[in-house]
């Protein structure tokens, strides 16, 4: 019998801002994970034996011989009866892995170690294990497996699980469609091993998103949650696995479609990160952890989130540069301080059905380039920022017609099969090198003439039956469009480039590795966007999340909105305008700027603060807020939905204050004025009132009696002396 090597400890803890991981590293095999959760304080080598003993099912020798307690890769040869979390094929039969721990290498001792890699053999294969607990403690999970062996090896799937505890028996997941992303649904946990999955080549607008297990339905202040999320744009797998004899587990990885990953000889393929967090402060805890470790990244964007004009609700397709000029001419007097020129720059494209994939300037709309226009909007004082879809082509172009072979689908089928077109546009296959060459060199030109600040780079379809090398090619484009984009901002320093994908599709932790902002949704009809920016702010922090203003019908559902409550919308995020402001009024465009104005002003507070909600009985009522770091100040919007129940509504709690200081709330109307019915408190007459935090937290305020799609502005400061 083999004895087991030496490791550093029989068990290995974990232990991070209020957060804790336990490894067992006795049992056979890869080591199993023991506690997920609450931080246990110190405790020692005694104290984890006992707890190990203290969760376990039973005792050897017994009539249960499996292993009770899943390990980091549940597989059938532990006795595990649920989904697998890793299966293999070798000469189309099914491998199976007899692991064996050789290392464990602990991270960070000074914290009493806040990461390990764990690495485990078998024939032929080594499998390396990262646990890390990042800054806010959220937990990143990830697996690399190398083919040390002589044959080729096929990985149908690789995941990352987590257990979690029985009680937890309701799950939370999301759904969605174009200009509706991100809605939460709440059911009880099904029993035994349930998958979903997503197989659009991108994240697509009904991406599970987040994956949450709880005791109760979630609320946004208290209770216990423990969520996943996987940090990729491609196809996903969310899972759980709710078994009669063994934990409940929790899990996410890559969807892979057979013989899309084929590991060779000395070859290996990373999982993408899977990222899990633990809350015992309801939904606004697990909002905490992912901005907290999104906000410690070096990559995050450190300079102030500008406020944006992007020009394609003000003239579509239709460039007529006179008319562009003075948009960029109105939008720097209001205030604006990054104008983006929209499709339609680029040869032939005066509709979206041809031109896509020809990155040159049409000198026939555009006769003196786009520099005059950059050259302008820079002497305004503003960045200028130009839109790309680098990843698809129209057939009809200069591209697609010198380079059939170089689409991401079997080029037999596309002349017959045009009907699976998306808004009549392919996929160009970067992963094959002249594609990435000629898309990167077309790009970086362009932005080195024009002195481009700004990239919105758009994804607008669902890569349908993509193939790559005759092989499924989702893998390997994903990896394409993240090494591209990380290139040119590697190349270009300053270049801050945004994830849009026909809105909301694609705005994942892996696209955010590589870009600095995401466009939420291609919906500006700020009812809808209330919820959809609620719900993206789960896990991104507001300066992450483009918010625009658009014009007073929205485009995507026809309703019309007051432009307060449209504006007041807008400032929860990294704001901009959608919208033709040289249609404005007078009367609007001295509101643009009293917004613009007061954007610049709060943004400190939205951009660093701790996001906070309240627990609202009404359906129809909407509280979203920021405290700053040092709760000296904070921003609430206080909006409707729909029609409130009651003829007094509910008092509003605002949470997050310090308790022991006094502070004076605001209403800020540079957005207009909310109208209401026939309740106004005396504090929304005077505009004003002074009150302790603990009675803003706890007993909260009095709200008038909104109507449909009204919006407070609420500014909390510090009463000082």
């Amino acid at each position: 019998m083999t004895s087991r090597p030496a490791l550093p400890a029989d068990r290995i803890l974990l232990r991070r801002d209020g957060v804790a991981v336990l490894l067992d590293l006795t049992v056979p095999g890869l080591p199993a994970v023991l506690h997920w959760g609450a931080d246990l304080g110190e405790v020692n080598e005694a104290d984890l034996a006992a707890l190990a003993d203290a969760v376990a099912r039973q005792t050897p020798p017994a009539t249960l011989d499996a292993a009770w307690q899943p390990s980091l890769l549940p597989q059938e040869t532990d006795g595990w009866v649920g989904r697998p979390g890793l299966l293999l094929e070798r000469d189309g039969t099914p491998l199976v892995v007899d692991w064996s721990t050789t290392a464990a290498t602990l991270e960070g001792p000074e914290l009493g170690a806040t990461a390990v890699e764990v690495v485990a053999q078998a024939a032929g294969l080594t499998l390396t294990t990262r646990l890390r607990l990042e800054p806010g403690g959220l937990l990143t999970l990830g697996h690399e497996l190398a083919n040390d062996g002589t044959q080729d090896v096929g990985v149908h799937w690789l995941e990352t699980t987590l257990p979690v505890p029985t009680h937890a028996d309701r799950c939370t997941t999301f759904s969605g469609r174009w200009a509706r992303e991100k809605v939460p649904a709440t059911s009880p946990l099904p029993r035994g091993p349930v998958v979903r999955q997503t197989r659009r080549g991108r994240a697509g607008h009904d991406h599970p998103w987040l994956l949450a297990l709880s005791a109760a339905d979630p609320r946004d202040r208290d209770g216990e949650l423990w969520a996943a999320h996987l940090g990729w744009s491609g196809d996903a797998t969310y899972r759980t696995d709710r078994l009669p004899e063994q934990p409940t587990l929790l899990g996410v990885g890559e969807l892979l479609r057979p013989g899309e990953v084929r590991l060779a000889p000395g070859q290996a393929y990373a999982t993408p990160t899977g990222f899990f967090a633990w809350s015992d402060a309801g939904l606004d805890g697990i909002s905490a952890r992912f901005h907290a470790y999104l906000r410690s990244r070096p990559q995050h964007p450190r300079t102030v989130r500008p406020l944006v004009l992007n020009t394609w609700e003000a003239v579509y397709f239709d460039h007529d540069p006179a008319t562009v000029l003075r948009l960029a001419e109105r939008a720097a007097h209001i205030g604006v301080e990054r104008f983006v020129l929209d499709d339609g720059w680029f040869p032939a494209r005066r509709d979206d059905t041809r031109g896509l994939g020809d990155w040159t300037v049409d000198t026939g709309v555009w006769p003196d380039g786009l520099e005059p226009l950059a050259d302008r909007v820079q002497e305004l004082g503003m960045q200028f920022g130009l839109w790309f879809e680098p990843e698809m082509v129209c057939l009809d172009s200069d591209l697609a017609r010198a380079h059939p072979d170089w689409l991401l689908h079997d080029p037999a089928h596309v002349p017959a099969r045009e009907g699976l077109s998306w808004r009549t546009q392919w996929v160009l296959d970067l992963a094959r090198p002249e594609a990435y060459a000629h898309v990167r060199d077309a790009i970086a030109a362009l932005v080195e003439r024009l002195g481009i600040d700004f990239i919105k780079w758009d994804h607008n379809r669902d890569l349908v039956d993509a193939r790559h090398g005759g092989r499924p090619g989702v893998h390997e484009q994903t990896l394409a469009a993240y090494r591209l984009i990380a290139e040119l901002k590697a190349t270009h320093p300053g270049l801050e480039i945004e994830s849009c994908s026909s809105g909301g599709a694609r705005t994942d932790l892996g696209i955010l590795q590589v870009t600095d902002r995401v466009w939420a949704s291609d919906s500006n009809d700020a009812v809808e966007r209330q919820d959809i920016q609620r719900w993206t702010g789960l896990l991104l922090p507001p300066e992450l999340v483009g918010a625009h203003v658009g014009p007073e019908q929205a485009h995507s559902s026809g309703r019309t909105v007051d432009l307060s409550y449209r504006l007041a919308t807008a400032l929860m995020g990294s704001a901009g305008l959608e919208w033709d402001v040289l249609a404005c009024t007078e009367e609007e465009t001295a509101t643009l700027q009293r917004f613009a104005a007061l954007y610049r002003e709060l943004r400190p507070v939205l951009h660093h603060g701790t996001a906070v909600h309240a627990d609202v009985r009404d359906p129809a009522l909407r509280v979203t807020g920021v405290v700053s770091p040092g709760r000296e100040a904070g921003v609430w919007t206080i909006a409707t939905v729909a029609s409130l129940e009651d003829a007094r509504p509910e008092r509003v709690r605002l949470h997050g204050l310090d308790p022991d200081r006094l502070y004076r709330v605001r209403l800020r109307e540079e957005v207009g004025t909310a109208r209401f019915g026939w309740v106004v408190p005396p504090w929304v007459s005077a505009g004003e009132i002074v009150l302790p935090g603990r009675v803003l937290g706890t007993v909260g305020l009095q709200i008038p009696m909104l109507w449909v799609a009204q919006a407070l502005v609420l500014h909390v400061t510090e009463v000082v002396g």
